[in-house]
């Protein structure tokens, strides 16, 4: 009995990385390929997938060794995250986006930073670069999104990290089980993590590329979508005038806030100086769209917003 016990135990992957199907096949393709390539561990690749049969028929045909999970084309993000964390079956779950690349000897790095994080710790994040590089419409919805996770980061004890270049000891996971449920973003599940007592770290050498092509019509859609999901989490214990007024401090307030924010983070940053100053024009409909999401999210609620995020 002894020697099946530790057998099966050996024979577990080494790390369970989830990742939403969200986009397109050719998103999730280079994800898998990236994934696929030279990680010094071995992985339990789960893919939740949102698109349909036609995605899932290639994504079996072309990665033959990743498993794939169908839900309803209306499933959430989080709630896709969250069924793929309960399928985990590794010691620790590391969780990225259809459209995030991977270096190679990601995983192994992930690994050994939760390793050399400690036994309490409760999850490792990196920064997250671009890596849609091309043109003006993908740097101006990178920087308005992440210009927060640009690297450099500072290392060590962290109070935030990154959802879509983290990795957290899968029993952790399994203590915050109804945080999952909540179908909220990472943020809950970190706060969640950190006020039970498990630390939070950064590693900013553990960067991912960002791969994600926009339109400006895609994303000021995106951008509405994301931030009424986010607003309506908020407003959903507010009395109603407090509503009132945070919607209309959305509305007047946080476009120029969230512009002046996103400069200065990105203005420090010498290697993205060029891009932050192609893509000021952009930052303003961008930074409109977002007070018109939380404005929206604060007044009517979340409606199928969060459903729309991609």
């Amino acid at each position: 009995m002894k020697s099946d016990s530790k057998s099966q135990q050996t024979s577990l992957p080494d790390l369970s990385v989830v990742i939403p199907s969200v986009n397109s096949f050719d998103d999730v393709d280079g994800c898998l390929r990236a994934l696929e390539a030279a990680q010094g561990a071995q992985l339990e690749i789960i893919v939740i997938d949102r698109l349909g049969e036609h995605v899932r028929h290639f994504i079996r045909r072309e990665h033959p060794g990743v498993t794939v999970r169908a839900v309803p084309p209306e499933t959430t993000i989080p709630q896709m995250r969250a069924l793929g964390i309960r399928q985990a079956s590794s010691p620790a779950t590391a969780v990225i986006e259809d459209h995030v690349i991977v270096p190679e000897g990601w995983a192994k790095a992930m690994l050994d930073a939760l390793h050399d994080a400690g036994d309490q710790i409760g999850a490792v994040g990196g920064p997250v670069d671009n890596a849609a590089t091309e043109n003006r419409v993908d740097w101006a919805a990178f920087l308005c999104e992440y210009s927060s996770t640009l690297p450099p980061l500072p290392a060590g004890s962290a109070t935030w990290l990154p959802g879509n270049n983290v990795i957290y000891p899968t029993e952790i996971l399994r203590k915050h089980d109804a945080v999952l449920d909540r179908n909220a973003w990472e943020g809950a599940l970190h706060d969640a993590i950190l006020e039970g007592g498990n630390p939070l770290a950064m590693r900013p050498d553990i960067i991912v590329g960002h791969k994600m092509h926009y339109t400006m019509g895609l994303y000021l859609s995106q951008r509405y979508y994301y931030s009424r999901s986010f607003a309506s989490v908020r407003g959903a214990q507010m009395p109603f005038l407090k509503r009132l007024a945070a919607g209309a401090a959305a509305l007047v307030v946080l476009p120029p806030l969230m512009f002046i924010r996103t400069v200065a983070r990105v203005r420090g940053k010498s290697p993205y100086n060029a891009h932050l100053v192609a893509s000021l024009p952009m930052l303003v409909p961008f930074c409109i769209s977002w007070g018109l999401g939380e404005a929206a999210g604060f007044w009517f609620g979340g409606g199928n917003a969060l459903a729309k995020v991609r």
